[in-house]
């Protein structure tokens, strides 16, 4: 467990990917980044540490996240190799008419 400050702990950290879609052409970038999400889950969920991956979408701010978070122990190695495959994810997702603001963010988790 890490301690930030007095009473604020945590055992986990993901990083998240995020960018919008938009709904023109029956929300075919929707569709589009799931493909490419669908491609690279594999790899991902084989990083040493992962505890979870999730995804998540929002129907009203048209948001696409992944977010994937690993055991702190087990971060610092993930974000030594760059995160993969967070770059080639990145491309891709920058490539798809219709996704804007691609993104990313590093966080901590602690389950309450």
């Amino acid at each position: 467990m890490v301690e930030i400050t007095e009473g604020v702990t945590f055992d986990t950290i993901a990083r998240e990917w995020r960018c919008k879609w938009s709904e023109e052409g029956s929300k075919a970038s929707l569709a589009a980044a799931q493909k490419a999400l669908n491609s690279i889950i594999s790899e991902l969920k084989a990083v040493d540490g992962v505890k979870r991956v999730d995804r998540v979408v929002c129907g009203g701010c048209l948001d696409f996240k992944i977010v994937t978070s690993l055991g702190a122990d087990k971060f610092g190695e993930w974000e030594s190799a760059s995160f993969a495959p967070e770059t080639s994810l990145l491309e891709e997702l920058k490539a798809i008419d219709g996704i804007t603001s691609v993104e990313t963010q590093t966080y901590t988790l602690m389950e309450m």
